[in-house]
């Protein structure tokens, strides 16, 4: 390995590149802010160019003596990633889908198979294929039609999420002339598989503010504005309920949220307001049988509450509570089957799925033993079934993608990420929480792993991360990266810091 350059040798060689400054005065609610940067946020300025291509070149010159370094650790991460890999089947209206990658390719591959698991194998769209001749090339929010013969595909090909959509024929292979531009690259189908909802960006600031309908076979110049979002606080977007009895559109800011629902049967009715925006009001709904269930900050429910509302009188006068406020548990989220209601919880940081059967026979916790874990579901679109899929990652052992029978309580484990390194072995290393005072008295938890035999002395490494902010949490988790520290000696540590939600939302 090189030898690094010292200091003085690199102050003598290097010369550290300096922004201009050029001063901005920018003034919003009798607030005067000023900034000398805001000559930057040109991105086709030649000025910026030439500062951004001058502080890389800085990067490159001042760490060339790690390049070597850089290169083996690089080699040493991606040796342990299964590049052909592929996610867990799931169903949907007859359907098993998947994607895959392979070895060679960059791109996911997207299939599905009729019926069975072992049915012939029906390639969506080929990734590899698609992003042929593209410098950047990412799908986004394929949706398929209610009779499974179309599929709505988003496709960015710029980095800037938006993404064009279009309409491919399953059948046939064919990709309709109907061509999208400027959208978040989603659509929920109506019933009639020839009626589509799509969300729409605004220009400039790139932020989902419109909702228009589409039908199959028509001038996109002309479709129709279902909806527009005039506060610039609010991000729309527009999605089909689990039921798949409702269009739904959701308009969200940081504490405040508004619903419209439309019935997928007739997609040429307006939609209907669910309950209108209040500062501070904060719900989700998702619907079942004659009600939609309402997740909710109501009433200072801080850490949320489960209510309901039959779905001819959705105000909130008509909210009822199914799940009260707890000061301890935070109500994170719900799914919805036909037998069973799931909650998902976390009670003094650590996440727990709360099975409740309808006719409130069965009431228990999935059994998690465990300090150092993530647990929440997975993704769960058939409303039939008696099968919650769930993940489960802990800092020591790889993910697990879990199916979990809730009428038998069995649990299976359909896939369990692969680490391809042979001296890789789980039981080598150790996880714990401990906690740690602030400078304000506040008791901070910390999730730790490190390879079993080192002493917690002060003698070893340490890399700590954290982040909290906007509610935002930061879970213990497993990831392949961290062992290349693990194996050289270092302990790696999460601290649970105030603003994430990790210790509910008051925290």
């Amino acid at each position: 390995m090189k030898i690094p350059l010292n200091k003085k040798e690199l102050k003598k060689t290097i010369a550290l590149p300096r922004a201009k400054k050029e001063s901005k005065k920018l003034e919003i609610h009798n607030d005067i802010r000023m900034d000398p940067y805001f000559w930057m946020n040109d991105r086709e300025n030649p000025e910026v160019i030439d500062y951004l291509d001058k502080e890389n070149e800085y990067y490159h010159q001042m760490t060339a003596h790690t390049k070597e370094f850089q290169e083996h650790l690089f080699e040493e991460m991606k040796s342990r990633i299964k590049l052909d890999d592929s996610s867990v089947p799931y169903k949907r209206n007859g359907y098993w889908y998947y994607a895959r990658f392979e070895a060679e390719g960059d791109y996911p591959i997207y299939c599905r198979k009729k019926d069975r698991l072992d049915a012939e194998e029906e390639v969506l769209f080929d990734g590899n294929e698609m992003a042929q001749g593209h410098d950047y090339f990412n799908i986004g929010g394929i949706s398929i039609s209610p009779d499974n013969k179309l599929a709505a595909f988003g496709v960015d090909t710029v980095s800037r999420r938006q993404y064009t959509l279009r309409v491919k024929n399953l059948e046939t292979g064919e990709i309709y002339s109907d061509e999208i531009k400027n959208t978040t690259g989603g659509a929920a189908w109506a019933d009639d598989s020839t009626t589509f909802f799509y969300t729409g960006k605004n220009v400039k600031t790139l932020r989902s503010d419109k909702i228009y309908k589409h039908i199959l076979g028509s001038n996109p110049e002309n479709n129709s504005l279902v909806y527009e979002e005039k506060d610039d606080t609010f991000n729309i977007a527009v999605y089909k309920s689990k039921s798949t009895k409702y269009i739904l559109i959701t308009c969200s800011s940081t504490l405040s949220d508004e619903y419209w629902f439309l019935d997928a049967a007739t997609p040429d009715e307006a939609f209907t307001l669910f309950q209108k925006r209040q500062s501070k009001l904060e719900y989700a709904i998702a619907h079942y049988e004659t009600d939609f269930y309402i997740l909710t900050n109501k009433d200072g429910a801080t850490n949320f509450k489960l209510m309901k509302t039959p779905v001819t009188q959705t105000s909130q006068e008509n909210w009822e509570e199914v799940v009260p406020h707890r000061k301890n548990v935070l109500l994170e989220d719900v799914d919805i089957f036909k037998e069973f209601l799931v909650l998902s919880e976390r009670t003094t940081g650590l996440n727990k799925m709360r099975i409740i059967r309808w006719d409130k026979t069965e009431d228990y916790y999935l059994p998690i033993e465990s300090e150092t874990y993530t647990a929440h579901t997975g993704h769960n679109p058939d409303f039939e079934t008696t099968v919650l899929r769930y993940v489960f990652n802990e800092m020591t052992r790889p993910a697990q993608v879990i199916d979990y029978d809730m009428k038998t309580r069995k649990s299976t484990v359909m896939k369990e990420q692969e680490v391809l390194d042979p001296d890789f072995d789980a039981d080598n290393y150790y996880s714990k929480r401990v906690w740690a005072k602030a400078a304000d008295g506040k008791r901070i938890p910390i999730s730790i792993v490190y390879k079993k035999g080192i002493e917690m002395d002060g003698s070893n490494p340490l890399l700590l991360y954290a982040y909290g902010s906007y509610g935002i949490t930061v879970d213990p988790t497993f990831s392949a990266n961290p062992l290349t520290l693990l194996d050289r000696g270092f302990i790696y540590a999460i601290a649970h810091v105030p603003r994430g939600e990790y210790l509910g939302r008051s925290w």
